[in-house]
């Protein structure tokens, strides 16, 4: 049996049916920024192209111009005394010649398709043009960003950005392509966002090929599906003063008035209404969890701050790897981020050269990022990690045999039992949501394959300064640490133990502005017997 509400609600899809079908799809966007620089450089070698075949083009018309010119001096001589004109044997070849030879060559010429060497290499080129699905996550990127960072649409669509070095602005066009995108991602909320500030630039005057009613076809939608009927009336009542025969428009406009009419016969009781009012105001809003709060305030550095008390315990030092035989006499520099979870941060720990070397290595092979999957065991590709990444292993090169070397040295733990080093690009609204490094209890096959045991450390370096965003933030304990090229922060994922630390539960923020390169090496339980030797206490 179909409910009132139920018919209702179908009924108004079909009446905005021919709207745009009803498509869910779960696209994100992947590309990092590595790659898109060879989108640019792509791009570039097609306006040089483009430019080649307007040269080409322009010589071509100037040519027929020039003919053109000639002959219209000579047809208007030959036209006011044809029989005089003819009479000179000379004139009456070359007038033969002329329709018999030359306004064929001129024909041939007309013809000719200049655009031979632009379309072929348009052909070439398309090969690594982004598709469908890799535009619509950027849309979703850009749609994320707006979330996480606060960011209001008319800041976002003017390009008014921290740290920006190119300043760009969104178009009414591109507005209304965001606010299409999250049409059919069926995300009414940045729907309306977007159709609005899309509608606010054409009525300031902005030249566009974005159409009025269009948009408040799309925004009367998205407004009445978030409940808000007298502005869905609203917007209606204005698009059918632009197009007072849309047949859409008319049809919506019957039913609001009916619905209108049926809840004023109603006379819903006051705590129906409130409750009605509850429920507009939870769906206009974004259904976050609390982590999910905590973990957006902390990407825009709103996080809990530590106690003065606290702060007096984190130093900044000189370290030598426990009396490492490498570091004793040029020991490297060490502070703390954080005391509960323990994170230490080391400056000047990998070079410039070291970052352009593993970079260079990785770019290559940068592929979708994988997470363990805790059913299987296995790697795989999920919607809340948006980033590239490559595995490096120390045989390959020097540079990375070097660097493992370093992380064992200055951790005390063996590196043999480790994973591969992992080079991690996150381009346009890249991110990786709150995770846990090490598999819990209830994911005893997280690591079967390698053998090796649980994650018991993580170490990650920060191989870019990025502009704006990026952090790598711990929501259950507040901890934000912000990017630093050259650095690397060090945390136990495990307590001395064997448990689980559940305080180290992490998150890369979204790159707001810029380009973030980081790599990490997971360390394993297995070879850490007595390197870190484990204690009677569950959480010690």
């Amino acid at each position: 049996m179909v409910t009132a509400m139920a018919f209702n609600k179908m009924w108004y899809t079909v009446a905005l049916g021919l709207l745009l079908p009803f498509s869910y799809a779960h696209t994100d966007f992947f590309t990092s920024i590595g790659h898109m620089t060879d989108l640019i450089n792509t791009e570039k070698d097609l306006v040089v192209s483009l430019k080649d075949y307007i040269k080409a083009e322009e010589s071509k018309l100037e040519q027929i111009k020039k003919w053109a010119e000639k002959l219209d001096q000579l047809t208007d001589t030959a036209t006011k005394d044809p029989e005089g004109f003819l009479g000179h044997p000379v004139n009456a070849f070359k007038l033969m010649k002329r329709l018999n030879t030359e306004w064929g060559e001129l024909e041939n010429l007309v013809l000719k398709d200049m655009s031979d060497g632009f379309i072929s290499n348009m052909t070439i080129q398309r090969q690594f043009f982004p598709n469908d699905e890799d535009q619509t996550g950027a849309a979703k990127a850009l749609l994320r960003l707006q979330d996480t960072y606060n960011l209001d649409t008319d800041t976002l669509s003017r390009g008014n950005l921290p740290g920006v070095k190119h300043k760009s602005f969104l178009t009414a066009e591109d507005c209304f392509e965001l606010g299409k995108i999250a049409y059919t991602e069926a995300d009414y909320y940045h729907t309306e966002l977007w159709m609005e500030q899309a509608l606010k630039q054409l009525d300031e005057g902005e030249v566009s090929s974005a159409d009025k009613a269009y948009i408040l076809d799309y925004l009367s939608y998205a407004v009445y599906q978030q409940g808000d009927l007298g502005k869905a009336m609203m917007l209606t009542k204005r698009l059918l003063e632009l197009d007072p025969e849309h047949q859409r428009a008319n049809g919506n406009m019957k039913y609001f008035e009916y619905i209108m009419a049926k809840e004023k016969e109603a006379n819903k009781s006051s705590t129906d209404s409130e409750d009605q009012m509850e429920k507009e105001t939870e769906v206009k809003k974004k259904d976050y969890l609390p982590e999910r709060r905590k973990y957006e305030m902390l990407c825009r550095g709103e996080g809990l701050k530590m106690t003065p008390r606290r702060q007096k315990r984190l130093f900044c030092r000189y370290y030598d790897g426990n009396r490492n035989p490498r570091y004793i006499l040029g020991p490297v520099k060490q502070e703390d981020e954080w005391d509960k979870p323990r994170i230490v941060r080391f400056l000047d720990i990998i070079s410039d050269e070291e970052i352009e070397t593993v970079k260079e290595l990785a770019k290559p092979r940068l592929s979708r990022a994988t997470v363990h999957d805790p059913e299987t065991g296995k790697l795989t590709t999920a919607h809340y990690r948006v980033s590239k990444s490559a595995w490096l292993s120390g045989y390959e090169s020097p540079v990375v045999s070097r660097i493992n070397t370093r992380i064992q040295d200055l951790t005390g733990l063996d590196v043999s039992t480790a994973e591969e080093l992992q080079v991690a690009n996150y381009g346009v609204g890249g991110q990786y949501e709150p995770h846990f490094d090490f598999g819990r209890k209830d994911e005893p096959d997280a690591f079967k394959e390698l053998g090796t045991g649980n994650r018991i450390a993580t170490w990650l370096f920060y191989m870019s300064d990025v502009s704006a965003g990026g952090a790598t933030v711990f929501p259950e304990v507040g901890a934000s640490v912000w990017p630093k090229k050259g650095t690397a922060v060090f945390w136990y994922n495990l307590f001395p133990s064997g448990e689980g630390d559940y305080s180290t539960r992490h998150a890369a923020c979204p790159v707001l502005v810029g380009n973030k390169w980081v790599s990490n090496k997971w360390l394993h339980e297995r070879g850490q017997e007595f390197r870190r030797p484990c204690t009677l206490s569950e959480l010690e």
